[in-house]
């Protein structure tokens, strides 16, 4: 089952050259890409799929269908056994001009450190000025709700403080894309919304492109201008589904928009799971 969204929005495997010229909406372009590791578990089929500027995609899928592999393609972090990644049509990350940053299911902050540390470490990293990362990480961390709390330890933060300070971390660095590897999964329902909540004023406020993995249909339904239904063994997209509400407050979540779009996903994840084989 596939559903196409839109003539810019390319989800199948297309008839594409190696290697394409940048353009003015695609910044992570899978190609193609296939991965099978050295056990010889067939992570990923042939799949193809653009990520354009300013795009919030949510992949959502069973456990095994490898939306986390695909994400480390995109973060540098894996690379396709077949295929090409490319950013904004370039082979490397450097040659595009794009930055990313990665925020993972833990927050894996240093206990030792203070909020503030931990959120300067990259630039610490990069030998930025003091004056330089300070302005920074103070903007980050106002970015996140955290303005207050820079001189705080990790062990005096509750879970969805910890993560927003991971989050602030990853924002220092002002990337162009920002790839979340279930960030909120751990989390109570409460505090998981308030972080939905406040991650999709960030991106409306900052023209991020973002892409989030995902088990909750609920939560890809509020976040995302997309989202990317994959299946597994191999692990291959089915469906790509455009949610075109801009209004996406508290109020959203009870609206009859909301429900439809929580259907229709959860339709296509229970297609989505009969096609894995078990045998």
């Amino acid at each position: 089952m596939l559903m196409k969204t839109s003539t810019d929005t390319l989800a199948v495997d297309e008839q594409v050259p190696a290697l394409q010229m940048p353009d003015a909406k695609t910044v992570l372009h899978a190609n193609k890409v296939e991965k099978t590791y050295g056990n010889g578990t067939h992570a990923l089929a042939r799949m193809s799929l653009r990520i354009q500027r300013g795009d919030f995609v949510s992949l959502l899928g069973p456990s095994g269908c490898g939306k986390s592999t695909l994400l480390k393609m995109f973060a540098g972090l894996e690379e396709p056994s077949h295929g090409h990644i490319r950013w904004a049509g370039a082979d490397t990350p450097a040659k595009s001009g794009l930055t990313s940053a990665m925020v993972f299911q833990e927050a894996t902050l240093m206990p030792w450190a203070t909020v503030a540390a931990n959120v300067r470490l990259p630039l610490d990293l990069q030998k930025v000025p003091r004056v330089e990362s300070d302005a920074r990480v103070g903007k980050a961390l106002a970015q996140v709700g955290l303005a207050k709390f820079g001189h705080a330890y990790p062990r005096e933060l509750s879970g969805g403080m910890q993560m927003r300070t991971s989050i602030a971390r990853a924002l220092v660095t002002q990337p162009d894309v920002l790839l979340m590897d279930e960030p909120f999964g751990a989390l109570d329902e409460f505090t998981r919304n308030r972080l939905d909540t406040d991650l999709r004023a960030l991106w409306q406020s900052t023209g991020l492109t973002v892409v989030f993995v995902t088990h909750s249909i609920y939560e890809a339904v509020f976040l995302s201008s997309r989202v990317v239904m994959m299946a597994a063994r191999p692990g291959r997209i089915v469906a790509d589904v455009p949610l075109e509400e801009t209004d996406r407050s508290e109020a959203y979540r009870l609206s009859p928009p909301f429900s439809e779009h929580c259907r229709t996903l959860s339709g296509l994840l229970m297609a989505a799971s009969d096609t894995i084989d078990l045998h």
